[in-house]
């Protein structure tokens, strides 16, 4: 991997992170026409490392939000009087919410970065988890707000999050749509998904880091890939919040139906290879 692909490879981090498009099937692509090999453990663990930067840019952005609800959980603890505040509630929530992602990631490690990376797999997964995210928008009330948000909010929403461990899903969309489907606004499930992505992709992050150092990837060249996903994750995470204030996240089904399509018709003609 020289420089150019990490630089791609770190924008269309930043772009797909957190749009219901799925990173993982669109880094997938971009390998693919990079010339990559997707199942090299080096490759996998690249693709992990620069999520790190999408994630500081969550971190960044929501920032005084994290230190509120950091500082409601740990106060929490000592003080009773602390306990039945939103923020310490919120706080459990995240955790509890991360723990279905981290037990089921970490079982299927072996799968989720081999087997699963097949283009098959993300073209199906983009056309068949679309459907999800209509039926999420039809059937969700949207009538609850982020105040609103319970405990078991964050075990549907954190368990739903695992099935986006397959490429080609997006965990936004899979979180979103569940948030949604509880009940909850757009604008609630969006940030309770972005709450959520923080634990999960900073662990994966971090356990893939050997992998990315360990093989052909030079440290240059990871830490510039993350230093462009962050900064285009953080417009990225700005834009998706004002979107989905007003708009329906099934504006996004066309665009992935059509990339789905796309790579089923590549893949059978012969024209690329799954793996």
């Amino acid at each position: 991997m020289n420089y150019f692909d990490a630089v791609v490879l770190g924008i269309v981090e930043g772009l797909t992170e957190f749009l219901p498009v799925s990173s993982t099937g669109h880094l997938t692509i971009a390998e693919k026409i990079l010339g990559l090999d997707v199942a090299d453990h080096a490759v996998t663990g690249f693709t992990a490392v620069i999520q790190m930067g999408a994630i500081l840019a969550v971190i960044v952005y929501f920032a005084r939000d994290i230190w509120r609800i950091a500082s409601g959980w740990c106060l929490g603890l000592v003080k009773a009087e602390y306990r039945g505040s939103f923020d310490h509630r919120m706080g459990w929530y995240v955790i509890v919410g991360t723990i279905p992602i981290g037990i089921v990631g970490y079982a299927l490690k072996k799968y989720i970065t081999g087997d699963l990376r097949s283009l098959w797999v993300v073209a199906a997964a983009l056309i068949a988890w679309s459907a999800v995210m209509l039926y999420a928008e039809r059937r969700g009330r949207q009538h609850r707000a982020e105040r609103d948000l319970g405990m078991r909010d964050a075990l549907v929403v954190g368990v739903v999050q695992c099935v986006a461990l397959v490429p080609g899903v997006s965990r936004s969309g899979a979180t979103i749509s569940a948030g949604l489907l509880r009940g909850l606004d757009r604008v609630a499930a969006t940030r309770l998904s972005f709450f959520l992505s923080i634990p999960a992709l900073l662990a994966a992050g971090l356990f893939e880091l050997k992998d990315a150092l360990g093989g052909d990837i030079g440290l240059g060249e990871t830490l510039v890939g993350t230093a462009v996903s962050f900064v285009v994750a953080y417009a990225s995470v700005a834009w998706l919040l004002k979107f989905v204030a007003h708009h329906s996240i099934g504006k996004f089904v066309p665009y992935r139906v059509a990339l789905g399509l796309v790579l089923l018709g590549l893949l059978a003609t012969g024209a690329i290879s799954a793996t």
